[in-house]
């Protein structure tokens, strides 16, 4: 059997804590670096390594859980590029610009480092549970190295293509979850208007063609109205960049993507940019007042 591939996890929030942790009691020797004090300790009790200095990282694969590339950059700056050698492999679990990431790869190629674009799907619950949905953009090669941790993290996990696919990939699918949640929150605020039981429209929803996971997951969310960030919607607003971004590439017009994204960016706006994704049901609330 061989040996298993030392990692290291670059960001302990909402996704990169459950991340390092499952890696740790999956049998991974795994270290991890944080900014922010308050998840270390939790990291720490679970078999994680925590290092306070990035330089001091030592590992044959590095998970980038931050929020995009200028963060990332951040961190290479700040020591991460002295503990990178050659041979080493990234994985970048980051949503980010399908076409950027394309040209950090190469630059991290000139230096002898291997990149896989790997952005994530399933939220906080999908983290914890080890069952994202992982979609791949780099080589078959360096995807069956990384293959054996990314099944500790996810479940439905394919190979899209090159360096870029994967990002690609992530932000056609933040439409589809983008506009299932504004399509639940104008049906709930259109429900409450009219006097109908909030928790039996979601039943039946559930029960039929409604349904959908954005539903299963946020729904609790929704009937309490505590949208605690499992997801920020701030960052959904970014990936919807993105795939505006590849909407004008490739000369694509998306009518109802436009409309959600305007949506989430007045969201942000009225100050609710660190919610949930699903807080969205406030800014419709609030076209209705």
């Amino acid at each position: 059997m061989s040996k298993k591939s030392s990692v290291a996890v670059i960001g302990l929030g909402a996704m990169g804590l459950p991340i390092a942790i499952n890696l740790a009691q999956a049998g991974y020797s795994t270290q991890a670096w944080n900014r922010s004090v308050a998840p270390r300790s939790t990291a720490t009790s679970k078999g994680v390594e925590v290092l306070d200095a990035l330089s001091g990282l030592s590992a044959d694969i590095f998970l980038i859980t931050l929020p995009d590339l200028p963060q990332l950059e951040s961190v290479l700056e700040a020591g991460l590029s002295k503990a990178l050698k050659p041979g080493n492999l990234l994985i970048i679990m980051s949503t980010v610009s399908p076409t950027k990431i394309v040209s950090f790869a190469q630059r991290m190629k000139e230096v002898g480092v291997k990149v896989l674009d790997c952005p994530m799907s399933g939220g906080e619950l999908g983290a914890k549970n080890g069952s994202l949905s992982l979609m791949i953009g780099g080589t078959n090669e360096i995807f069956e190295w990384a293959k054996p941790i990314l099944e500790v993290l996810g479940k439905t996990i394919v190979l899209m293509g090159p360096i870029g696919t994967g990002q690609l990939t992530k932000a056609v699918n933040q439409l589809v979850v983008s506009i299932n949640l504004v399509a639940i929150g104008e049906a709930v605020t259109l429900a409450r208007r009219a006097g109908l039981d909030t928790e039996k429209v979601l039943d039946i929803f559930s029960g039929g063609l409604a349904n959908s996971a954005a539903l299963e997951l946020r729904r609790p969310k929704i009937l309490s109205g505590n949208f605690e960030a499992g997801g920020k919607s701030k960052f959904l607003v970014k990936d919807l960049a993105f795939a505006m971004e590849a909407a004008n590439s490739t000369h694509t017009e998306l009518p109802i993507s436009k409309i959600v994204a305007q949506l989430y960016a007045d969201l942000i706006a009225s100050g609710d940019g660190d919610l949930d994704h699903s807080a969205i049901i406030k800014e419709i609330e609030r076209l209705n007042i």
